[in-house]
């Protein structure tokens, strides 16, 4: 059988087209990744030379996975001349072989978002300005904008409505700081991300004949994702295809979350206006979810008005109807999550591993990390520190980059006294000062400190040469060792592991940093190992691949048996058998941040939309009455975006929650939908509207705070530890708590306002 033969008709037909401007709308579960894959390989199959083709990904996970599947049709050798991956690894390739083109050597370090910040740090330190006013994130982020924007630090410096911006927000010397980082990172021989893409732009543009030959080797060009493209990424597309017009495009608009990061909904919504003759596919049937999730997602979307119509619908099976859950706090709220996946788990016989616990921002991991460690459930959070931003891993990673690049100044203020050899901070300030001062890095300096005087004393001069001498011994056999030879040398020379072997007594912190060095190592052993031929791989080759992993190149322990924590930004592209949306309310999603226009507001309900489709079985809805911020209670109202569902689809919990608060996944619930509009309570069995916490509090005896007014000797019933009696009380007022014995845990204190008690009657 044809690998052809496994596509739906819609499918086909994309993937036989392969001439022309071409657009393919993939609705959530459509199989859009099998009709990119299946395309290539069609391509190749009609006599499409693999070296004249180019696909641009978002992850290099999903640009691996794609040549393996290529390969196993067409053949692992030619696969493996498709020009594949993401912008910035594609590019960062283009740039090293045109690199004296625009000043840079073709060994140039790629500066991480800790590199960056830490050197804008330092300059607005060397300014003198205020760190309160300018603060790194935010320069760093309007740097970012305007490289996305392809303004240079002379247009941004000469463009008045900048300035004026920059005025406006009491930093007027945003421009100056960016011209200093820009000239930083080209003497150090470094590019940002941002740059990466910012200078394939300048290269095309300023060079006609470098255009010229892209134009000609890429004459076939894929872009996946192209929802998720800024306009420094669609630019380089638009220019590399103007000779041939052979593209091909696939998203979905109604998945574009990005705008953060500069994405541009617009370059998707307006490619017919570029190319007038394209055409185009959609690709409308999910094979993901439930007719149910699928329904529920299509009435949400509907409500946008800046979007491409397409009617995803699905062969699946019918589902159980969206369950919302109302909780009184949001420590409630992650209680009666865990408990649910809890009970899932055992009446389904599923693992941990179907489940994610998806939020608008990562604070709101909190209640639900605590509760799940209640219940000794596994989880992991992705989107937290990754293994490559670990302290220990940096420090080694930075020994790596200046044996490749000795001008990485970033890299070398992080280890030149690490570990510690007795070169001071003054020092290292007077070498920064003296290299400012005759426009020369700071390696220039320390190699010669008679060319450039220095306030640097001659025992601190001696530490200063060794530390050299070794970073010199290190990049004189780059080309002679491979990754993991020189690896393990550095590692062991620059007396990283005598360090961390010295301090694995101190504690398990300490063990763990150790490890994390030798896993580091194996996985420079794997690289080293890992090619079907003899290339030689140097360290220099792991350090481009390294520094060019997405987050999501990045999850590891995908085997292991945990719930998965994410924003909803974070699981992109992911799908789960069972999810829980939480914090569904107005001002936490959608955003308070995003209700300033229409565009904002679309772009928070396509990630509702997205977070809706990441589900394939079930898909649970929760929100909290009330939730702290800042340490104080606020009254909170449910989200309209669970009022913009179709009420069909929804299944809303009874007032009365059965005991222990489980079974949230099951039994138990209303299906009455909202009573119309968002401040209106939602209905309940009976009829009776729940009340808000405003009136639990005055209908209960409670007392100002809104906790129940218990006394010894009452029976009360506690959401985890079930029935007991209370023994003792303590406190006054905010701060009054009780002792409960209950039968099967114990004594307990706990305190009234959080504890969410309920008084049993005798």
């Amino acid at each position: 059988m044809s690998y052809l033969d496994e596509l739906n008709d819609s499918q086909r037909v994309a993937v036989e087209h392969i001439y022309g401007a071409t657009m393919v709308i993939a609705g959530a579960g459509s199989g859009k990744t099998r009709v990119l894959t299946y395309r290539i390989a069609y391509m190749m199959e009609q006599g499409i030379d693999p070296f004249n083709i180019l696909a641009l990904t978002f992850t290099n996970k999903a640009a691996r996975e794609m040549t393996e599947r290529i390969g196993k049709i067409v053949g692992g050798g030619e696969a493996k001349n498709i020009s594949m991956g993401t912008f910035h690894s594609v590019f960062s390739k283009l740039l090293r072989f045109n690199a004296d083109r625009i000043g840079f050597p073709n060994n140039f370090t790629i500066y991480d978002t800790q590199d960056s910040k830490s050197l804008i740090k330092d300059i607005i330190k060397e300014f003198s300005l205020d760190d309160k006013t300018y603060k790194v994130n935010q320069v760093f982020g309007r740097i970012s904008a305007a490289k996305n924007n392809l303004v240079s630090p002379e247009a941004y410096q000469g463009n008045e409505e900048i300035q004026l911006e920059d005025k406006q927000t009491r930093r007027p010397e945003i421009g100056r700081i960016y011209q200093s980082y820009a000239n930083r990172c080209q003497k150090a021989g470094a590019m940002d991300f941002d740059d990466l893409l910012y200078y394939t732009n300048v290269l095309l543009r300023d060079f006609p004949d470098v255009l010229h030959y892209y134009q000609q080797k890429f004459q076939y060009i894929l872009v996946d994702e192209y929802q998720d493209t800024n306009y420094a990424q669609y630019l380089i597309v638009k220019k590399l295809a103007a000779a041939y017009q052979n593209i091909c495009v696939v998203g979905d608009d109604a998945q574009s979350i990005y705008s953060f990061r500069g994405a541009n909904i617009q370059n998707i919504l307006n490619f017919r206006k570029d190319y007038p003759d394209f055409t185009l596919y959609k690709l409308e049937q999910n094979y993901r979810s439930t007719k149910t999730i699928v329904e529920a997602a299509n009435s949400v979307i509907k409500k946008n008005k800046d979007q491409i119509f397409k009617n995803v619908w699905t062969d699946n099976q019918e589902g159980g109807k969206i369950k919302v859950v109302r909780s009184l706090t949001d420590n409630e709220e992650g209680r009666t999550i865990a408990n649910a996946i809890f009970d899932l788990k055992q009446s389904q016989s599923s693992t941990y591993n179907d489940f994610a616990i998806l939020y608008r921002t990562n604070k709101q991991s909190r209640a639900f990390e605590e509760a799940l460690r209640k219940l000794n459930v596994p989880y992991r959070i992705y989107g937290g520190l990754s293994f490559y931003q670990r302290k220990e891993i940096k420090d080694l990673l930075a020994y790596f980059r200046l044996t490749a690049n000795p001008k990485d100044e970033e890299a070398m203020k992080r280890i030149i006294n690490y570990p510690k050899r007795g070169i001071g901070k003054t020092s290292l300030e007077n070498i920064i000062i003296s290299a400012n001062r005759y426009n020369v890095t700071m390696w220039d300096v320390m190699n010669d400190f008679n060319a450039y005087p220095t306030d640097v004393n001659q025992g601190t001069k001696s530490k200063i040469y060794e530390f050299v001498t070794m970073i010199q011994s290190f990049s004189a056999e780059l080309n002679k060792l491979n990754a993991f030879d020189l690896a393990d040398r550095i590692a062991k020379s620059s007396g990283i592991m005598r360090e961390l072997m010295s301090e694995k007594e101190k504690g398990p912190e300490e063990v763990e940093r150790l490890q994390n060095i030798e896993e580091l190592l194996a996985g420079i052993q794997e690289f080293t190992k890992s090619s079907d031929d003899d290339d030689f791989k140097s360290l220099s080759d792991f350090m481009i691949e390294v520094a060019l992993l997405t987050d999501a190149d990045e999850d590891k322990g995908e085997e292991r048996n945990h719930v998965s924590m994410m924003t909803i930004h974070s699981s992109k592209g992911l799908e789960f058998p069972h999810i829980f949306i939480v914090g569904l309310e107005e001002n936490l999603f959608p955003s308070l941040m995003a209700l300033n226009s229409r565009s904002e507001l679309e772009e928070e309900r396509r990630l509702f939309y997205v977070a809706l489709t990441r589900g394939m079985e079930s898909c649970l809805l929760s929100y909290a009455s009330s939730r702290f911020t800042w340490g104080q209670p606020v009254v909170c109202e449910p989200s309209r975006f669970i009022d913009e569902i179709d009420a069909a689809y929804l299944q809303f919990e009874q007032r009365n929650r059965p005991a222990g608060g489980r079974s949230m996944m099951g039994g138990g619930f209303s299906e009455r939908p909202f009573s119309g509009g968002l401040n209106k309570p939602m209905g309940s069995n009976s009829g009776q509207p729940l009340r808000s916490l405003k009136e639990v509090s005055q209908s209960n005896p409670t007392n100002k705070f809104g906790e129940l007014d218990i006394k010894v000797g009452y029976n009360v019933e506690h959401d985890r530890f079930g029935k007991g009696k209370v023994t003792k009380m303590e406190g006054t007022g905010a701060d009054k708590k009780a002792t409960i014995f209950f039968p099967h845990h114990g004594s307990k204190t706990v305190l009234l306002r959080f504890a969410n008690l309920t008084i049993l009657e005798d």
